[in-house]
Order: C-alpha cells, then structure tokens, then sequence
C-alpha cells in the first residue's frame, strides 16, 4: 500500500484546508498525525475501516473532521478555524489492525510522506 498525501499549504489563521490521502491499494484504518519543527510527532485523528468509529486529539476537536470515501480509497481531513500553532508537516497512515491505541505510531503499518501545512498570523 502507498499512501500520497496532498492538500497542504499557506493559510492565514482562522483558514481552513482539506488534506486528501489517496491510497494506491485498499485503505485500512486510517490515522492523520503531525510534525511540527523540532516537535515529535503525535497524532492528530483516527477513522476506522467503515467510518464509524472516529478520535481526534484534543487540541483539534471541534475544528478538525476526518472522512473517508472508500470507493475512492481517499482519506479526507478538514482543517477548520486553523491557528499559527497547527503548523506542521502532516503525514496519514494506515494500519491493518484497528480499536486500540490508536494514538501509537509503532500500531501503524504504513505511511504516507507528509504535507506541509502553514498558518500564519
């Protein structure tokens, strides 16, 4: 599976942006997490095989929804209300298992290569 992640770019805070993760095979469940400079990563949300089952980090919750749309085997993440401090490189990945730790990097099987995503205030 290889995963292409677009979407990102310059936004001025208070913006919005969709980030898309396209899969070249099936999808799985699907986590978005995010890399600021000098930062680990750390996990941003989390959407399971048929949609039904959703997590986000608590700073994004109320701002952020993850979708997906498995005919067209694309994870989406709208980034609503976007502030200087979610400026990051945001990777998706996929994992083959799903329910827990979800948050864990090492639970996930695949990974995409990232999207730059800048707020500026």
């Amino acid at each position: 599976v290889q995963l292409q992640a677009s979407g990102g770019g310059l936004v001025q805070a208070g913006g919005s942006l969709r980030l898309s993760c396209a899969a070249s095979g099936r999808t799985f469940n699907m986590g978005w997490f995010s890399q600021a400079p000098g930062k680990e990563r750390e996990f941003v949300s989390y959407i399971s095989w048929y949609g039904s089952i959703t997590y986000y980090a608590d700073s994004v919750k109320g701002r952020f929804t993850i979708s997906r749309d498995n005919a067209k085997n694309t994870v989406y993440l709208q980034m609503n209300s976007l502030k200087p401090e979610d400026t990051a490189v945001y990777y998706c990945a996929a994992r083959k298992t799903g329910g827990q730790s979800v948050g864990v990097m090492t639970q996930y099987d695949y990974w995409g290569q990232g999207t730059q995503v800048t707020v500026s205030s």
